[in-house]
């Protein structure tokens, strides 16, 4: 297993390229990373660990499914490559200012934890280790997007429930905590 998460992370590290995360100067495959070593505390499924890595790609580079499909399929089975894809494509934001620019933030936030409510547990698994990782992330700044995103996190945790409890709970308690720290 650890050669195949070896591979996906160079996959995803290569996909991500040059980026760099937005409030902390580091390149952007570390934020990957510490989701996949999230869930790895809670779930050694390779399908989950491999889509954790890569819940970013889709979205934030030109790489497309089929690519991911091609790669993954070089790694692991038809199966539990398709697993992984649908992972990756269920953690995959719809409801963007791109797609949508008529509608206003809060209208396409709450677009898509509506969407996410209805994913699979698996992806809302993968989803609370994001949102524990970008809460410290945003939370270091503290600027008035960081109460904007945290409140955004902890109303998304409540509609989410069919992941894994225990890391559920981790993130309610990492962000309200977070809130806490602002008050």
């Amino acid at each position: 297993m650890q050669t195949l998460l070896e591979q996906v992370t160079q996959f995803a590290s290569d996909a991500h390229g040059s980026q760099r995360r937005k409030f902390i100067d580091e390149p952007y495959i570390v934020h990957p990373i510490r989701v996949m070593e999230i869930c790895k505390g809670y779930t050694s499924d390779p399908a989950v660990l491999a889509a954790a890595l890569l819940h970013d790609v889709l979205e934030d580079t030109s790489v497309t499914k089929d690519e991911i499909s091609k790669f993954l399929l070089t790694q692991m089975d038809d199966a539990t490559t398709r697993r992984t894809v649908q992972l990756v494509d269920e953690l995959t934001d719809r409801f963007v200012k791109a797609a949508y620019p008529q509608l206003n933030r809060r209208t396409r936030k709450s677009r898509e934890a509506e969407r996410l409510a209805a994913t699979s547990g698996d992806a809302q698994t993968i989803k609370y280790a994001d949102i524990i990782d970008n809460s410290a992330e945003f939370a270091s700044q503290e600027t008035d997007f960081t109460h904007v995103f945290l409140r955004e996190c902890h109303s998304l945790l409540k509609k989410m429930d069919k992941g894994n409890q225990a890391l559920r709970e981790r993130a309610m308690k990492v962000v309200e905590g977070e809130i806490a720290k602002l008050k």
